[in-house]
């Protein structure tokens, strides 16, 4: 995953706002063929790779969202309004049917995820490290928007044992999170319930004791690197 023109490029979802999403989240599955609108398809800026696939199906008698990447970059992401309550806590069902081969978050050559869950947070500029505190002011000063401070994924890697964290390959304004790693079995759905304040905690503690704002919610998956194959599934997803 590129990961920095990934976080840059979440500046057009958040501009592309007609309105305020109300706080919480809005369904992922609906009774139509994609999400409820305030989930946004975003992509890379000026992309030329195929776009991860987003479709609601129905699977085990319930409507779910479908994540299918083949050598393709894209995401969903749920904005939340400015000044909204922080949120506590993330819970979603999510499932995976075919991992990315080749895929390893430790290396660029290999960053791919065939499932992730993200959460963007707005941390004071002072916080930060004054390397990426100065790239981040730039690169808010060149697209005009208020991008993310830092980025936690949680992610379904069966390459890697559960409850690593580890920073992305590209930029340490994100971490991955494995919730499901190794030994967990395929095709098999998982309830997550996440406390958003002891996660950002553990991996961003190293510049942060509180937690920030929270910008949005990502939905997505990658195989632009690897260029491989990836199939899940995500369900019922709240923020509380």
């Amino acid at each position: 995953m590129r990961a920095a023109w990934a976080i840059a490029g979440l500046a057009a979802a958040f501009a592309a706002a007609a309105q305020p999403s109300a706080p919480g989240l809005a369904p992922l599955a609906t009774a139509a063929a994609q999400p409820a609108a305030q989930w946004r398809e975003l992509g890379l800026p000026r992309q030329t790779l195929p776009r991860t696939g987003f479709e609601v199906v129905t699977l085990d008698g319930q409507r779910v969202l479908r994540v299918a990447s083949a050598g393709s970059y894209g995401n969903l992401v749920h904005e939340l309004p400015a000044g909204a309550p922080a949120p506590q806590q993330l819970s979603w069902r999510w499932r995976l049917a075919q991992p990315i081969a080749g895929a390893d978050l430790r290396g660029k050559a290999t960053d791919d995820a065939a499932l992730k869950v993200c959460v963007l947070f707005d941390p004071p500029l002072s916080q930060l490290p004054p390397i990426d505190s100065a790239q981040l002011r730039l690169a808010r000063s060149f697209s005009g928007e208020a991008l993310p401070g830092a980025t936690l994924c949680y992610v379904w890697d069966p390459s890697l044992p559960a409850g690593q964290v580890l920073p992305n390959a590209y930029t340490r304004r994100m971490r991955w999170w494995v919730l499901q790693g190794q030994g967990s079995p395929l095709d098999s759905w998982r309830t997550e319930r996440r406390d958003l304040q002891a996660d950002f905690l553990r991996a961003f503690g190293d510049e942060a004791r509180t937690l920030p704002p929270v910008l949005a919610v990502l939905v997505g998956a990658d195989a632009d690197n690897t260029g491989g194959r990836g199939l899940g599934y995500v369900a019922d997803m709240a923020l509380r």
